[in-house]
């Protein structure tokens, strides 16, 4: 009679408590992070709603109390806050035509060799690598400045009167200036992306007789379309909070002719020192960030769907 070979008892695939420890492990090596994200995005956003709701001023701290709806209500009937909106949507979206636009052309035509093009191409990056208070002081004092700007003195040469920039274009400055600052990014984003699309489609298409615009629209621009959502989405989210290239130019002005969302919780909260007004602005630029963002993250899952 044959004896069995013992063998070390193994517990099942599956059987409770088998993967209890692995779950265990990394559940505590990712509290740290956990906690980390809870404290630095979550306390100050619930501190931010507790505050909207009481009326609260830093020049009286001692007068303070349940107000309910009433900032809401105050900031939704201020002058200054549909303007506001008005120009966060306008100055978002010229900047991502004008990004977007610029940055496929570039993209195209960076995409092919030529002599100097690395010195070219760091020189199209640089501006992204420039601090935003320091691009706008650039432009404000150095290019677009009415008597001494580089803009003016070319007018002047050509016999034409210098333009007031600031004064008779404020928000064209403004969408100038921040279109500037991230046209690196989306050219970055469009010319990696481009770099994928395989030769032998474009060399097909020119056989086939495509003319240079037939091969840009039927070819190039449906390859960057997935990209071209990426730009528009990353780009949205920060352009919604837009406040260093305002506050350093106009300051919001003339009148509410610069002053978006961003700028108009500033204004309420530090400059007039009412902390419940300007929560409660900070807490509608939120929710205006998270339906700009839902409807962009849906079209970008849509854009991945139909490839």
């Amino acid at each position: 009679m044959s004896v069995a070979t013992q063998q070390p008892f193994a517990a099942p695939v599956g059987a409770p408590g088998s993967a209890d420890k692995p779950n265990r492990l990394l559940a505590l090596l990712q509290a740290p992070s956990v906690i980390a994200l809870f404290l630095w995005m979550i306390v100050p956003l619930l501190m931010t709603i507790y505050f909207s709701f009481i009326r609260f001023s830093l020049l009286n701290p001692d007068i303070s109390g349940f107000a309910g709806i009433e900032n809401y209500q105050f900031l939704m009937e201020d002058e200054s806050f549909w303007p506001a909106i008005i120009n966060t949507i306008l100055l978002m979206g010229a900047v991502l035509i004008i990004t977007t636009v610029l940055g496929t052309l570039l993209a195209v035509l960076y995409d092919r060799k030529f002599f100097g093009k690395n010195v070219a191409t760091l020189l199209v990056i640089a501006p992204f690598f420039v601090m935003p208070t320091v691009s706008a002081l650039i432009w404000k004092n150095f290019i677009m400045h009415p008597v001494y700007g580089l803009v003016a003195f070319v007018l002047q040469k050509l016999g034409l009167h210098a333009i007031d920039w600031f004064g008779e274009y404020p928000l064209v400055s403004v969408i100038i200036i921040i279109a500037w600052e991230w046209l690196p990014f989306a050219f970055l984003i469009l010319y990696t992306s481009l770099k994928s699309l395989d030769n032998e489609q474009k060399e097909a298409a020119a056989i086939d007789g495509a003319s240079p615009l037939q091969l840009f629209f039927f070819i190039i621009v449906p390859h960057l379309k997935r990209a071209t959502g990426v730009v528009v989405m990353i780009e949205t989210i920060f352009l919604l909070s837009i406040f260093a290239e305002i506050y350093t130019t106009t300051s919001g002005g003339p009148g509410h002719a610069t002053t978006n969302l961003a700028y108009l919780v500033y204004s309420l909260g530090l400059q007039q020192f009412n902390v419940g007004i300007g929560s409660a602005g900070g807490i509608l630029a939120v929710i205006l960030a998270n339906i700009v963002a839902y409807f962009l993250v849906k079209m970008l899952a849509q854009n991945l769907k139909g490839r």
